[in-house]
């Protein structure tokens, strides 16, 4: 898809390891800045059912204000157990390019994302990413640049 749209991308594989039922990724920080790389996270509200928050690695998800973004009064992240069934990824594989290309959820990218210019996000295989500009693929998958971060004491 970012091929097809001449998005420039950089392969960017990472280590996993096995963490009970799921693989996780080890990430070598001496080489990447966790706040680059971004996770994909699933959450459904009523009105608009799955959305999608993109944030970085070493930061939190505020539901409240994914659900304001997207037009919820509120919304839940979806449970591991039914994480396939919704995006047809597994945890850790979730990509917003692939989700937006499947399955047309709405995708908001957290505002760092914009001022950083470069970000690392899941390429749809564990251990296997892309560095993109976050701007591109934002507009790419119709996604909308804001405020996602739990600050602390909130």
């Amino acid at each position: 898809m970012l091929d097809k749209a001449k998005i420039e991308y950089e392969q960017i594989p990472f280590a996993t390891h096995e963490a009970g039922d799921v693989q996780e990724m080890e990430v070598d920080e001496s080489k990447l800045d966790q706040h680059t790389i971004y996770k994909t996270l699933v959450a459904s509200g009523k009105t608009t059912g799955p959305v999608v928050g993109v944030i970085p690695l070493d930061t939190h998800l505020d539901l409240k204000k994914l659900a304001k973004a997207s037009g919820n009064k509120k919304v839940n992240m979806v449970p591991l157990k039914e994480l396939v069934k919704t995006t047809g990824y597994e945890h850790g594989a979730n990509t917003p390019v692939g989700i937006w290309e499947k399955l047309k959820y709405p995708i908001y990218f957290d505002n760092t994302a914009k001022e950083q210019g470069e970000i690392i996000v899941s390429s749809g295989q564990i251990g296997r990413s892309v560095k993109v500009n976050a701007e591109a693929v934002c507009q790419l998958v119709q996604g909308d640049f804001v405020d996602l971060l739990e600050v602390d004491g909130e």
